[in-house]
């Protein structure tokens, strides 16, 4: 009984002495963590708004109760564009997007920011040709088919989800965009 004792207090105090070293190196990384995707979500948009000189935080929105933003592009006085993050429920995960949206409400481009799709399959999401399938489309033409040659997106064979996902959620974007900007007000500086 003794031993019994002896290997339980032993396992208890390892146990304890890792969740703290844990505890510790998480609350040293966490802030370093944030800093870069902060400095990655700021360059992708960059990359995605490259003719404006200043992008404005223009609001925020929760697509299926994550968090999203959305800016507007601006050279000079004149609104280039407008971006907006946002999320799709893919097959296995939530998938993070970051979609460019012209002045005239088409989509410019979208990048992929993060998601945990099957490997594969459904992270072909972030392969370039599928990216290339929302470039120039309206609302309108913001949805999912099966078949090659219509003005659609077409689904990626075996990830139909993950490419409906990323269709919804841009789509979504889209709308939203619309009735923020319909009236093609200014975008407020968002104080932090």
């Amino acid at each position: 009984m003794k031993e019994m004792l002896k290997i339980t207090a032993s396992l208890v105090i390892i146990f304890v002495a890792a969740g703290l070293v844990m505890a510790v190196v998480f609350a040293k990384t966490a802030p370093i963590v944030k800093i870069k995707k902060e400095q990655e979500e700021t360059a992708a948009r960059k990359k995605m708004m490259p003719d404006a000189d200043d992008i404005i935080e223009a609001g925020q929105w929760e697509p299926y109760g994550k968090k999203g933003k959305y800016f507007e592009g601006k050279k000079g006085e004149e609104t280039t564009g407008y971006l907006i993050s946002t999320y799709g429920k893919g097959y296995s995960s939530f998938i993070n997007i970051l979609v460019s949206v012209g002045k005239d409400m088409k989509v410019k481009g979208i990048s992929i920011l993060g998601h945990g799709e099957t490997p594969g399959l459904g992270d072909e999401i972030e392969q370039d040709y599928f990216k290339k399938r929302f470039e120039g489309k309206s609302l309108e033409q913001l949805e999912v088919v099966k078949v090659e040659g219509t003005d659609k997106i077409q689904a990626i064979s075996g990830a139909t989800i993950s490419s409906r996902a990323v269709t919804k959620g841009v789509s979504e974007s889209v709308k939203l965009l619309k009735e923020k900007y319909s009236a093609t007000e200014p975008a407020k500086e968002v104080k932090k």
